[in-house]
């Protein structure tokens, strides 16, 4: 699967245009939506939690492009919950954002 740091940013641009201040934000709410998710996977009470909270993440990450975030959230969602290394492998794809 290709990483494509600059995804995020051609997804936003084509879809407000060149607005770097509304790009900005668009970067910062999609970054802030992405920390709700991990936190709420984190906290899940159950593995339903857990999995909805992967599905939240996929569909976020596909709304902004983030294609392997898109991936590694599907395989959260499906694999078993409180998974240390898929988290880990979530945050390190959140960081190359």
């Amino acid at each position: 699967m290709a990483y494509d740091p600059g995804a995020i940013d051609a997804t936003l641009a084509a879809a407000v245009g060149d607005e770097p201040a509304l790009i900005a934000e668009l970067r910062e709410a999609f970054h802030d939506g992405v920390q709700r998710c991990l936190e709420t996977m984190k906290t899940a009470e159950s593995p339903d939690g857990w999995a909805a909270a992967a599905l939240r993440l996929k569909g976020l990450s596909a709304s902004f492009g983030a294609v392997r975030l898109m991936a590694l959230a599907a395989e959260a969602a499906n694999g078993q919950a409180h998974d240390g290394a898929i988290l880990r492998r979530l945050h390190r794809a959140v960081d190359r954002l």
